[in-house]
């Protein structure tokens, strides 16, 4: 009884040991445990922009280092840094000093926590908390900045700034001078005035609790989580926390043949571009770990099965389920691997259900939402289509089922299965309902690209050409920085684009009706007059709402400060001097940036209508302004005109050879000269030379 009573009294002070730093209370294969001076320490707290306000909540004393992982003072400081948290993790309290028990821990007495961020994956967070260089070391107390150390210094010089902080809020409790480790130690230095208590202590409690081993409290130590290990290995994706290199025979065992996710890179090492991303892709497996497979391919080893997947260049990122996969296409950095992976993830486990509770939550959460409607007629192989769709989703957008009655009514269901997409709550249906058209990937594939982004989305790098190419865009230019400003543009800029968009549904109804007037017209006018051919040709009139003529007008926002520099030098605007909106024209590079009255264009849902109806008609009520200039122009409008009109410019270009030829060969024969008489001669003589003596060429 004595015995039991003892081990739980040790695992309570173990449990509030860990709760008093916020750690696992257990080794687990996707966290790296580490020992100091013969103790477990957990790995540091990782903070997140989801976490960070939450956490420096917790406690009174908040140490965050600020880092960079390709940093190379960042990496120098590391050791540094993990050593100082160790050091404290696992020194004694002042209570212990006069008390014989260990009762209260030292991060629990000082109410303190140690904790990194990443300024790489979460830039934005590092932005919005000042930090200018690599690493910065803070300490915060109470949710604010009571200290900070820039640069990767000694330990002593971070470690004073602990003591100070320490010493104010509990005086006389911290020593004048402290024995500090060396980094990467994993012991107090020798001649500690704590080594040899220490030393003692360790030596005790690991024999308690073998002693005791047979209790559940044991359940904290290494030894059990030994045992578990083995165990996992089969179940546990990227258990390693690293890249894969994966060959022919690897690929086709761990991936083509399983249901396993896998985002593997296919590269050369003799390309610039992989050698610049191997960091970021070495970073992501680990940040991956235990949760997604990543690998790569070396392609000059590999050759034929980097042929077999048909990639277009080096490097080539492709995120493989079983026999399906889809290419990566965004950009190369940690913080967008990071987003990809998890909303592939995310997108792995299924096509979610939803109702209308669930469902509404999820647009507070996405931007843009395809929702499934089926019923109970429903068959497998309408579900089995709808499960090759979510992969080609990933970083777009996201798909969810439902057979909710109210969502029925909500967006006016009334055949099943049926597809469209809530954007912002606007529903844009898919207009197929045919079995067949409703089962054909590639043909809802390409109505999804159609619509999957936003209402009104940033314009990235990696969307640039999507958002631009063969449409008009109406382009916001805001500052991000300013959140008040930027908010109210957004805002007005999405008012603008749904009464643009209803505006045009209006004008596609009144024109469809306009045609279903003159065609009812033609067939009563054919009645009238019993003239049966009229009446078969009126009837064999088809409705066609062709708008290929029509350039599709959409709307985007855009960085101004990230994008400064491009949008300075191709539309002449600084975003220094306020928000603008401009409407682009991509493939005549032009522009307008001006209302009609000569003002410029402000992201105002009265200045933007007010300008696309004059922009959109046809000519331009308005002139627009070159992206490029009067010279390049010309040499522009020559390769549209031969990529639009070939067979024209081909004869238009041999007509202007044969003229060229013709005018070149007339001014060859005038430089020859011509016949001429000598006006000296004769005319008798003329004859002579010309006709003989006599008509006959005879002589008496």
């Amino acid at each position: 009884m004595r015995l039991a009573s003892l081990a739980l009294f040790f695992s309570a002070a173990v449990l509030g040991t860990a709760q008093a730093i916020g750690a696992e209370t257990s080794d687990s294969p996707d966290r790296e445990n580490t020992y100091f001076n013969g103790k477990r320490v957990p790995p540091l707290l990782e903070l997140t922009p989801d976490t960070f306000d939450k956490e420096v909540k917790l406690s009174k004393f908040l140490v965050v280092k600020y880092y960079s992982p390709f940093c190379i003072h960042c990496i120098d400081f590391a050791p540094t840094y993990q050593t100082l948290y160790e050091y404290y993790y696992t020194s004694k309290a002042p209570s212990d000093s006069e008390s014989g028990t260990a009762a209260t821990s030292f991060e629990k007495f000082y109410d303190i926590r140690f904790a990194e961020l990443n300024c790489v994956a979460y830039g934005d967070l590092c932005n919005k908390h000042d930090i200018t260089t690599w690493p910065e070391t803070r300490i915060f107390k109470d949710g604010e900045v009571a200290g900070r150390v820039n640069g990767g210094k000694d330990i002593s010089v971070v470690a004073k700034m602990i003591e100070d902080a320490l010493e104010a809020e509990k005086p006389g409790t911290r020593p004048k001078e402290l024995s500090l480790p060396k980094p990467g130690a994993k012991s107090f230095p020798e001649g500690s005035s704590e080594t040899e208590e220490t030393t003692e202590k360790k030596a005790e409690k690991p024999a308690k609790a073998e002693s005791d081993d047979a209790t559940p409290a044991t359940k904290v130590t290494p030894v059990k989580a030994d045992s578990v290990k083995p165990a996992k290995p089969t179940k546990t994706p990227n258990e390693q926390g690293i890249s894969v290199s994966l060959t022919a025979e690897s690929f086709q065992t761990l991936v083509t043949m399983t249901q396993e996710p896998w985002f593997i890179k296919f590269y050369a090492p003799w390309c610039h571009h992989c050698q610049a991303m191997a960091a970021n892709w070495q970073q992501l497996a680990k940040e991956m770990k235990g949760k997604l497979n990543v690998g790569e391919v070396n392609c000059d080893v590999e050759s034929r099965l980097c042929k077999d997947a048909h990639l277009r260049g080096y490097p080539s990122i492709l995120f493989f389920r079983g026999g399906e996969r889809v290419e990566y296409n965004g950009l190369r950095g940690l913080g967008d691997f990071l987003q990809f992976a998890e909303k592939a993830l995310d997108i792995c486990n299924g096509v979610q259900d939803v109702d209308a509770s669930s469902f509404k939550a999820l647009e507070e959460k996405e931007d843009v939402i395809f929702v499934y409607f089926y019923d109970h007629a429903t068959t497998s192989e309408d579900f089995m289509a709808l499960e090759r769709l979510p992969l080609s989703l990933i970083g777009h957008a996201k798909l969810v089922k439902t057979k909710d009655p109210v969502l029925y009514d909500r967006f006016k269901i009334t055949t099943w299965p049926r597809l469209l997409v809530s954007r912002e709550g606007r529903p844009t249906y898919y207009t197929p309902l045919t079995p067949r058209e409703m089962r054909d990937t590639h043909l809802v594939l390409t109505w999804m690209k159609s619509v999957w982004l936003p209402i009104v989305p940033e314009l990235t790098a990696s969307n640039a050409r999507e958002i631009m190419d063969g449409k008009i865009v109406v382009l916001g230019i805001l500052n991000r920085e300013d959140q008040e400003s930027f908010l109210s543009a957004e805002r007005e800029m999405k008012r603008a684009a749904n009464e643009w968009m209803d505006m045009q549904i209006q004008l596609f109804q009144q024109e469809r009706q306009s045609l279903r007037n003159a065609k009812q017209l033609r067939l009563e006018e054919a009645e009238d007059r019993n003239d049966q051919r009229a009446l078969r040709a009126a009837k064999s009139i088809r409705i066609s709402m062709d708008m290929s003529d029509r350039k599709e007008v959409t709307f985007a926002w855009v960085d101004g400060v990230f994008w400064q520099r491009w949008i300075r030098t191709t539309y002449g605007i600084d975003i220094k001097d306020g928000e603008r909106v401009i409407i682009n024209d991509e493939d005549n590079r032009r522009y307008w940036d001006m209302t009609i009255t000569g003002s410029p264009i402000v992201p105002s849902r009265v200045s933007i209508l007010e300008t696309i109806s004059k922009v959109t008609a046809s000519p331009p009520l308005i002139k627009p302004k070159l992206t490029i200039s009067s010279f390049e122009k010309i040499f522009f409008d020559i390769r549209v005109t031969f990529s639009e009109h070939p067979y024209l410019s081909f004869g238009c270009i041999a007509g202007l050879g044969l003229g060229c030829a013709s005018w070149f060969r007339g001014r060859i024969r005038r430089n020859r000269g011509h016949f001429r008489l000598e006006d000296n001669l004769p005319i008798k003589e003329i004859k002579e030379g010309l006709l003989g003596n006599t008509a006959n060429g005879k002589k008496d």
